[in-house]
């Protein structure tokens, strides 16, 4: 069943018990890499998904940078060495805005591979871009409203209209609640206690909710530390006026459309 399983839920401050945000999509054109935190091959094998593939499982089949923020991109490096000691020799698509994929391979030269890395497609994208995947899925992307440049996604079938859509990092935005609108899940972001710029709250998460028409809603890029108690995270959502299904993320959840 397609499914999007969160490999982290925390801040760009982890917590004990959260990884920096990141998740991969494990359906049709997957597994497809969505940022990628500081353990991630090791997160991916405790999700059963294993890097390389299997007998019953297609390798990693890219990777989707959101935006260059380093809680983000922070594990790429050790990913693509990782993955080039365990063997692998096929070209690994990454995907992500100019300025994203300018600041990774200036990182990606400092650490000084060499050779250590399997090739690398560099893939640009731009907001609006879609990204064909398998099976009549796709991703579309759109434009957040965040402190650097940063591509919010929407996973959809086109024949049922079935989609899943994820806000990365951003404050309140039309661009978001728009590509959203419809989807089956929501997974937003809800860093913040307060309004603050480039990100979002959880009563603003729940509004966007509403406004997109979604039935699930996932909070992510949380911390009950830094941002507030879940029960007040909750409360808070149902005071922006969401009524559908609403949680919060954890670690190795699945979301199944």
């Amino acid at each position: 069943m397609p499914r999007m399983i969160l490999l982290g839920t925390g801040t760009g401050v982890p917590d004990a018990d959260r990884e920096n945000t990141h998740m991969v999509w494990d359906g049709p054109g997957g597994p497809l890499l969505i940022d990628v935190g500081g353990s991630t091959y090791q997160r991916l094998l405790r999700a059963g998904i294993d890097p390389l593939g299997g007998p019953e499982s297609a390798p990693l089949q890219g990777v989707l940078l959101t935006h260059s923020h380093c809680d983000h991109i922070n594990g790429l490096t050790v990913l693509l060495f990782s993955l080039r000691l365990a063997g692998r020799t096929e070209p690994l698509p990454i995907y992500g805005l100019a300025p994203t994929l300018e600041l990774v391979q200036r990182i990606l030269d400092a650490f000084a591979l060499d050779d250590v890395h399997p090739p690398i497609i560099w893939t640009e994208l731009q907001a609006g871009d879609r990204i064909p995947l398998a099976e009549g899925w796709d991703v579309r992307t759109a434009l957040t409203a965040h402190s650097r440049p940063c591509l919010a996604l929407r996973v959809e079938h086109a024949a049922s209209g079935l989609a899943l859509a994820y806000s990365a990092d951003t404050e309140p935005c039309s661009a978001v609640a728009d590509l959203a609108r419809g989807a089956v899940a929501l997974i937003h972001e809800a860093t913040t206690p307060e309004p603050f710029a480039g990100h979002t709250t959880p009563r603003q998460a729940g509004a966007v909710a509403a406004a997109a028409g979604v039935r699930r809603l996932t909070l992510v890029h949380y911390s009950p530390r830094w941002t507030m108690p879940e029960e007040q995270a909750l409360a808070d959502v149902r005071a922006g006026g969401y009524a559908g299904l609403a949680e919060i993320g954890r670690e190795y959840q699945v979301i199944e459309l």
